[in-house]
């Protein structure tokens, strides 16, 4: 008797890559200058008797986050080239720009309004014991625009956002729903990836600017009828120090968070193993590594912001 055995049905003209430990931990398609094979491991075998040797298991612990870090690259090279690359998943795009805007619009609202109201709050003593409150509008300004927003983007984007992106994704992974997209000849990063990080970037532009704009509303109000600043010298004084420079920088920044919280949603949400409890780490990881990321980037960001500016 003989027995055959076939990994998978592989279109000739697709060629699709599997990111992350979920592409080492079976049979998976992959790609190379070539064309299409495939590669992987089984559950018993090589891996066992990696598990048993100390080097081995040494190298499995630097070599991991080296594979992570270069999968991230490589799926974020992918999704930049399906981008203009023909038929666009408009459905996809609108329900997903829906779906991360619904999830992020009221924690931004929460977290706007305190900010605001504590950065002018203390700003105004300080300005009042100068004797010059009638410039409250300036600080409102200056702190809202350049760090308010960025900051309250940051953190709903990474803390709603991503994190809803990547449970939806890890779990159409662990349905194996990607592996059947794949077999269909359906490119996942061009059907799933690229409307995701498309929505996640309009909507981040869509978080920074309500939060600015909310934030020197909330300003205005808490100024003018708590701490009786007058209307005319708040309004006078918002574009003393900001201008339209200040704001493009500020959405350009808005821009690059989304973009990163979505690429990095995405490659964590595709790249899950080990079931639900696997979806759930992915979705800590996410939280963390968006949180490091676009706190970095702001750093950078504003750093060259200032330098241009001056």
């Amino acid at each position: 008797m003989v027995h055959v055995t076939t990994a998978a049905l592989v279109l000739p003209s697709q060629k699709f890559v599997m990111y992350g430990s979920a592409a080492s931990s079976r049979a998976t398609l992959t790609t190379c200058e070539h064309g299409l094979f495939v590669g992987g491991i089984g559950a018993h075998g090589g891996e066992e008797n990696a598990r048993e040797d100390p080097v081995m298991v040494a190298s499995n612990v630097i070599a991991k986050p080296v594979r992570g870090v270069g999968g991230f690259y490589a799926m974020a090279l992918d999704t930049f080239m399906a981008m203009f690359r023909p038929p666009f998943a408009w459905r996809e795009f609108i329900s997903q720009s829906w779906f991360v805007a619904r999830v992020s619009i009221v924690p931004t609202l929460m977290l706007t309004i305190p900010y605001t109201v504590l950065l002018t709050f203390t700003f105004n003593i300080l300005l009042t014991e100068f004797g010059a409150a009638d410039f409250s509008g300036t600080g409102a300004a200056l702190g809202t625009v350049r760090q308010i927003g960025p900051i309250v983007t940051v953190l709903v984007v990474a803390g709603a956002g991503a994190t809803a992106m990547c449970a939806d994704l890890g779990a159409r992974t662990i349905r194996e729903e990607l592996d059947a997209l794949r077999v269909m000849g359906v490119n996942p990063i061009q059907a799933l990836v690229v409307p995701r990080v498309l929505a996640a970037t309009l909507v981040s532009l869509a978080l920074a600017a309500t939060v600015i704009l909310v934030g020197l509303a909330g300003a205005y109000l808490f100024c003018v009828y708590i701490q009786h600043v007058s209307p005319g010298a708040f309004a006078a004084g918002l574009t003393l120090l900001i201008g339209a420079v200040d704001v493009t920088i500020a959405l350009a920044k808005a821009a690059l968070f989304g973009l990163s919280a979505g690429l990095i949603a995405c490659y964590k949400g595709i790249s899950v193993a080990g079931g639900p409890q696997g979806v759930g780490n992915a979705v800590n990881e996410t939280v963390v590594f968006t949180f490091m990321a676009l706190f970095a980037i702001n750093v950078v960001a504003t750093a060259v912001a200032v330098k241009v500016a001056t």
